[in-house]
């Protein structure tokens, strides 16, 4: 893997209750930024692979808003959560096999409004169901929190799972996000405070929930070659993969057990030629807390049922074993979907991240996951 494609720039657009720009304006200044920090310009760019967010607004036109011209690929990509791994697969893909020489991933959204609630912005209207299907939405599942709430409530009952358990989660991602200036939630957590959150969905407390921020993420991915002469570190894209599992609520199916970790990780893994013992970092999508302990199992570091346990260990917090999520995640950091864990992976990789920087730091998994467990994205990252 030492000709493994590379991420030389990222960034990340002021982020969070950011009011008064569109998607199309947090990414266009991602990508501005991205390259820049690579030590590039727009015009070494001859790739781009856009997705946009629930508020929608992002689309092939962006490439001419930036004054791109002459790509060799230019894409819409979405898979939810789970496009930015997918987008880095493509491009890191592309640049291997000579179809382009520098590619820019880019995520924007700007879902919150003034004056609205942060759930506002995946309201119920979008998930009705419709058809036979109607029997979901009378029956009250008619929300992002109502079908995740009914996966974590089979999961903590099928193995004996107690509250504390995804409450530890939250608490250790929050001692994470303390010692990260992006984080929109930087207040020390503690256990009485998560039980004293609100209900939204039982078994989800509010601060079981990832935040919903406005803002925008890139990354430029390149050949080995170009990267040994840019301006940052190199992060090499060792491995990945991606499952779409493609659930159905009946008896017998494996929804909010098993998820599409379980085989998109090994397969990253199995490119990188890396084993969960030889990774540093667990980057993983934290939509939800359940998503990291479940995650974390299907990926190998631990086996079924057992995550919970490490998390209510101290292993996943700062001077644990385990360091996980290390900028705070979703639930304490930002939402950018799949980028948010990327962004943490390639500053950590980097060396860049401060007081929160991890000692072991040549290897990290990055998860993303998009819709209710519908598709899964896993990248294995490492330094040069």
């Amino acid at each position: 893997m030492q000709h493994a494609a590379a991420i030389v720039g990222a960034a990340v657009t002021e982020v969070g209750k950011v009011y008064g720009r569109s998607g199309r304006s947090f990414a266009a200044e991602a990508v501005r930024l991205a390259v820049a920090d690579a030590g590039l310009t727009l015009a070494d760019v001859d790739g781009l692979l856009i997705n946009t967010g629930k508020a929608g607004g992002v689309d092939l036109t962006l490439a001419r808003r930036l004054g791109l011209r002459d790509l060799r690929v230019l894409s819409e990509v979405n898979a939810f959560g789970a496009s930015a791994g997918i987008m880095v697969a493509q491009a890191a893909a592309a640049v291997l096999s000579g179809t382009a020489e520098v590619v820019v991933c880019v995520f924007a959204d700007a879902p919150r409004q003034p004056g609205d609630s942060s759930g506002a912005a995946y309201r119920a209207s979008s998930l009705q169901a419709t058809g036979f299907r109607s029997a979901e939405t009378a029956a009250g599942f008619t929300s992002v929190n109502h079908r995740y709430a009914l996966a974590a409530s089979r999961y903590l009952n099928h193995y004996r799972i107690p509250q504390d358990h995804l409450g530890a989660v939250a608490v250790s991602q929050r001692a994470w996000a303390v010692d990260n200036p992006m984080a929109q939630m930087r207040t020390p957590l503690t256990l009485d405070d998560y039980h004293r959150s609100r209900w939204i969905v039982e078994p989800l407390h509010l601060l079981d929930c990832c935040l919903v921020s406005n803002g925008g993420a890139a990354v430029v991915v390149t050949t080995p070659e170009r990267a040994a002469d840019l301006a940052q570190p190199p992060v090499r894209v060792l491995g990945w993969g991606q499952s779409h599992p493609g659930y159905i609520l009946e008896r017998g199916s494996d929804f909010g057990l098993v998820t599409g970790a379980a085989s998109a990780g090994p397969a990253a893994l199995k490119m990188a030629g890396l084993t969960p013992a030889d990774i540093d970092l667990r980057q993983i999508y934290d939509c939800y807390t359940y998503t990291v302990l479940v995650t974390l199992e299907d990926y190998g570091f631990c086996g079924k049922g057992e995550a919970g346990e490490l998390a209510a260990s101290g292993a996943l917090a700062p001077g644990g074993t385990l360091p996980t999520n290390t900028g705070g995640g979703q639930l304490s950091a930002f939402y950018l979907w799949g980028m948010t864990p990327l962004i943490e992976a390639v500053t950590q990789i980097r060396g860049h991240a401060g007081v929160r920087q991890v000692p072991r730091h040549e290897t990290a998994i990055v998860s993303g996951n998009g819709g209710i467990l519908d598709h899964h994205a896993t990248l294995v990252l490492g330094g040069v």
